[in-house]
This record gives structure tokens, sequence and C-alpha cells, in this order.
């Protein structure tokens, strides 16, 4: 492959380290422990200097891949930019993520683009799939589970007003800080950036897409009907009944790919009780 044109964003400490010449091929080539590991991208944590860091390497996605997501009406992902420049747009609209290190970019033929990601790694988290996990049986204290409702609530709603979506919206990407947690406070962070979308106003199919894939994915969180129309209160800042009244067939959309998408992975249906 011809190298092309190679654009970096990279602190002044990371370039002494590696050298400005080397720092991209040195990237590339850094191996640590594997998180991820598929075709054309894989995902590494190392020590740098004394801290940890998170790498993600991209390869190159190919043009089969390409022509797959056209195909399918879908903007494909090129490289780690997409991840980059999400987070620096939640920073700027006030939701925590993990913070950017540095990005860099190499290449001119889309199918063949290398790329990378280095982000700090955010410490003892866990994820809310993990803390609701048991729900079912042993629900948290009331208190506790409408607070975090609300928090969520807060976290989609600045998400979607700031032309943001996510595209994999689960609850295994929305991660509770657990030393905040230990001392009383709700610190929540939005993780897994790798395909969100950046617009200046949402789309109505892509805000139905991200509220689907966060229902479906806490439909086993034993949450009841309150739960749920106490989410939708707080998410969209408008007394209840309107909500429900003007965006009825909205959060039926909701509800139905929600369904599909548990059929999908867990072959039955679920009981849907968000309308």
């Amino acid at each position: 492959m011809r190298p092309g044109h190679t654009s970096l964003d990279a602190p002044d400490w990371l370039i002494a380290l590696y050298g400005e010449d080397r720092l991209f091929d040195s990237v590339m080539r850094q191996q640590g422990q594997v998180f991820r590991d598929v075709p054309g991208r894989k995902t590494i944590k190392i020590n740098l200097d004394g801290r940890m860091y998170f790498i993600k390497q991209h390869f190159g996605v190919g043009w089969r891949e390409i022509f797959k997501n056209l195909l399918s009406f879908k903007w494909p992902i090129l490289s780690a930019e997409t991840e980059w420049k999400a987070i620096h747009k939640l920073n700027e609209i006030g939701i925590p993520t993990t913070p950017a290190v540095a990005c860099g970019v190499r290449g001119s033929n889309p199918a063949s683009l290398q790329s990378f990601l280095i982000t700090e790694d955010l410490g003892d988290i866990i994820s809310l799939e993990t803390l609701c996990a048991n729900w079912k049986t042993n629900p948290p204290a009331p208190a506790f589970k409408r607070k975090l409702l609300i928090e969520v609530a807060e976290l989609a709603r600045k998400l979607h007003e700031g032309g943001m979506n996510h595209r994999d919206f689960y609850i295994c990407h929305i991660c509770l800080d657990n030393s905040k947690l230990a001392a009383g406070e709700l610190y929540l962070y939005l993780i897994d950036l790798h395909r969100v979308g950046i617009r200046s106003t949402i789309r109505p199919v892509d805000r139905m897409k991200d509220m689907a894939a966060l229902y479906f994915s806490a439909m086993d969180a034993g949450l009841t009907k309150r739960d749920y129309l106490r989410f939708l209160k707080h998410y969209r800042r408008q007394r209840l009944h309107e909500t429900i009244s003007e965006e009825q067939g909205f959060w039926r959309q909701v509800s139905e790919r929600a369904a599909k998408l548990y059929l999908k992975f867990h072959g039955k249906m679920p009981v849907t009780i968000l309308v």
C-alpha cells in the first residue's frame, strides 16, 4: 500500500516517547492485552509511562465491507477518526466518556485506510448491564433505581439534542464510576463510540433505533411500567401525557423494534410494557 497522506493529532509526551517519524508505525505495531480482535480492527490495553491506555488499531475495512454497508443504506466506518470526533463532541455537550489522547489516519484509498485511536483507561467502572444483571431477583433500593433512571434519561436526552446517535446504544455501553458510586455519586460514562453519528439535528429514525436498542438491552433488568414512564418523562422533559399522546406512534415503533431485537438474540418474544 502506498503510504499516502498521514494526519496525526498527538500530545508532545507521546511524540517524545515514540519519535514523530516513527509514531504512527509504532502505534500500529504495538502489542498489548487484547480486548477485541475482529477483521480489520483490534483493541489492546497497554501501559505507557506507568498509566493504562487503550489503543484501537484499524487496518482497513476493504471494498467488500464498504459496498455491503452502502447497499444496506449505511455509511461505512472507515477509520478511528469517527470515534475521535465523537469523543470531542461528547465533551462539548457535557457527556463524560473515555478521554482521547491521540489519533492518526494514513492513506487515501477508503478501503485500505490505516488509523489508530489512543484513549485513557477509565479505571474502576461497571457497565449498567453488569450492575442490573440480577435486578429481577434482587432489586435495588427504589431511590437508587429512580435516580439512575433519571441520569440515564438525561444522558440520552443530551446525546440526541446534541445531534448525536450512538448506533449501539445498549446498557453495556453506559458505565458507572465505582469510586464515585462508593461516595454516593452517580457518574455515568458513555463508551464504545466506534459507530456514532453526528449531525446538526438527529434524524427521527436514528433516535428511534437508539431508543429501541436501549429498551431491548434493559428488558431483563426487572424494570416496571412506572420505571419506563419515569424515563420517558425525563428524556422528553415535558408532561408525560403529552409525550404519550403526541408521540404514541414513535414509541410504538421503539417497542416493536426492541421486541424484534430481543427475539433475534434470545429466540423468544419479550413482554413489552413501554407503550
